[in-house]
């Protein structure tokens, strides 16, 4: 559950759920029977994961939270030559292996190659974790690999057909460009002005300029149109509001306690987001009840 002023709605909603079946807790999987404790050294990472990086501070900040709340949910798993590859779940598994936890609670499903995909894409899109680049080559790779046409990849993955094509169009920039959209120097919204530039020898040196100019996303479209750049006027810098400070930190560590699930406090100028993560709509009903002070009668 994600509460942002401003903010277009993500239109996964239950994509995993969809994919994979009800999503349980930990206790919910126990009591189904279905809570397998696998060694880590069994699980072997997802081969299609999408994403290239992850965020060290986060996966500390995860492995905390297992240490205080233990595994909310259980990762999922596949069979595969004789042990498992992992399906969802990738920062939960690297979390507890820093804990050095010698198994971790799982669930098993038995799914192909090209829902391995969809599944990583899904689960990473759901939890505002994938750069935009790796979210463009997941897309791309679906597309390659398994024959999926845009309008189906759009369904699969719960997003619009427009928001997939604009995806796939960051891959039209420079290599040394789409490392700066990757990295989060440059947003979306940089990256498609400089779609906008005709020579394509400039583009590299406008991205740069872009960075080390803190140029907003109107500035530089002024620029990639070839027009005089508007008056610039004083405002915050992006670099300053991408580190968690640790008054965030502190805020994030107790709703954490209070909801015993995983929340993430992102600010935004004066304002900003919070990102709650639920497990089942059981799980949702519990967060809800905690947030209202009574059961959520819908």
């Amino acid at each position: 559950m994600s509460a942002s002023a401003g903010q277009p709605k993500r239109r996964l909603g239950r994509g995993l759920e969809a994919l994979l079946g009800p999503s349980p807790t930990t206790p919910e999987a126990a009591a189904a029977g279905t809570l397998l404790h696998l060694p880590l050294a069994q699980v072997r990472p997802n081969p299609y994961q999408p994403r290239r990086a992850f965020d060290e501070d986060a996966l500390t900040e995860l492995a905390e939270s297992l240490r205080a709340s233990g595994l909310l949910q259980p990762i999922v798993v596949r069979p595969a030559n004789g042990g498992y590859e992992l399906i969802a779940g990738e920062r939960r598994l690297r979390a507890a292996d820093r804990l050095g936890w010698s198994e971790i609670g799982a669930i098993v499903r038995d799914v192909d190659d090209r829902t391995l995909l969809t599944l990583a894409l899904v689960e990473n899109l759901q939890r505002d974790q994938l750069s935009p680049i790796d979210e463009a080559l997941g897309y791309q790779r679906l597309m390659g690999e398994f024959g999926v046409s845009q309008s189906d990849l759009a369904s699969l993955v719960g997003r619009s057909r427009p928001a997939v094509a604009n995806a796939l169009r960051l891959l039209k920039l420079p290599d040394d460009v789409q490392d700066l959209v990757h990295r989060g120097a440059l947003s979306t919204g940089h990256a498609r002005a400089l779609l906008l530039v005709q020579d394509a020898r400039a583009l590299p040196a406008l991205a740069r300029r872009a960075v080390d100019d803190d140029l907003s996303v109107r500035e530089l479209e002024a620029l990639a149109r070839g027009d005089r750049a508007p008056a610039r006027r004083p405002r915050a810098g992006r670099r300053s509001a991408r580190k968690p400070d640790a008054e965030v930190r502190r805020v994030e560590d107790a709703l954490r306690r209070y909801l015993k699930t995983d929340v993430f406090v992102a600010r935004r100028g004066k304002g900003g987001r919070v990102t709650i993560s639920f497990y089942s709509n059981d799980d949702l009903a519990r967060v809800l009840e905690l947030i209202l002070g009574e059961p959520f009668a819908g």
